[in-house]
């Protein structure tokens, strides 16, 4: 097996992956005083480095781990979904990225670390630190709920919300202030789940029990060819307005 070390100024990194998170990884660990090589495209030579960070799709990560093996210390990827089958260890930031950030992108946020050993997943809390990330553990057996949970928070926000715009725009609402109106509604909501969760925060016409409202809603849903997304968005939010809020709600707090 390899000999644990820590990270130091003179580590090379081997970021293999040209993608959004190849490229922001690439500038932030160098910005951390890391010598990182890359980021690498999957077909050229592998250079010898302590790490090879592999940020490639989740079906490429046992091919291209099997050729960077030979010549890295540690095998990593930076998958939420993959297990480490063909790696040492993961770390999953959790974040959405264009490829345009800077370094500061990933400081306070999570990033879900493992190792096949206690020595690798070290090393992966270490990457994690020098990024300015905060490591959490989620082990193999977990990750499909994990990564499950990343795609709601972020994947499925989105397909909610361009609903909302296709309904704003319907409403007469021009294309180009959509979603700039809509934005302080979706800021506030985050803000408000973040701080006392979904039971509390949820407002509007199924916390309040107004069935005409909600049907009205539903009749224009449908015009788009949403009524699909909006009843089974309409059945989840029922059951979270049935649960008991730890903060009470009147009727009156809300009239979205």
């Amino acid at each position: 097996m390899q000999t644990s070390f820590s990270l130091t100024p003179g580590t090379t990194i081997a970021i293999v992956g040209g993608g959004r998170l190849g490229r922001v990884l690439a500038r932030s660990l160098r910005a951390a005083g890391l010598d990182v090589l890359g980021p690498l495209r999957r077909d050229q030579s592998m250079p010898n480095a302590d790490i090879a960070l592999l940020c490639v799709p989740d079906s490429a990560i046992p091919a291209v781990a099997f050729v960077a093996r030979p010549h890295a210390r540690l095998v990593g990827h930076v998958s939420g979904a993959t297990p480490l089958d063909d790696v040492d260890f993961s770390l999953h930031p959790l974040q959405t990225f264009t490829g345009t950030e800077t370094p500061e992108v990933f400081h306070g946020i999570g990033a879900a670390v493992a190792g096949r050993t206690d020595d690798a997943r070290a090393v992966a809390e270490q990457l994690a630190r020098a990024l300015g990330a905060r490591p959490f553990a989620v082990d193999d057996e977990h990750r499909a709920s994990y990564h499950a949970a990343a795609s709601f928070a972020s994947n499925f926000v989105l397909t909610v919300l361009e609903a909302a715009e296709q309904l704003a725009v319907a409403a007469g609402i021009p294309e180009g202030d959509a979603r700039e109106l809509l934005a302080p509604l979706v800021g506030r909501t985050v803000e408000n789940w973040t701080a006392a969760g979904a039971g509390s925060a949820l407002t509007g016409p199924i916390a309040r029990g107004d069935e005409a409202t909600v049907a009205r809603q539903r009749a224009a849903a449908g015009e788009l060819d949403l009524q699909e997304l909006f009843d089974a968005l309409a059945t989840a939010t029922r059951a979270i307005a049935a649960r008991p809020a730890s903060v009470a709600r009147t009727p009156e707090e809300s009239t979205e």
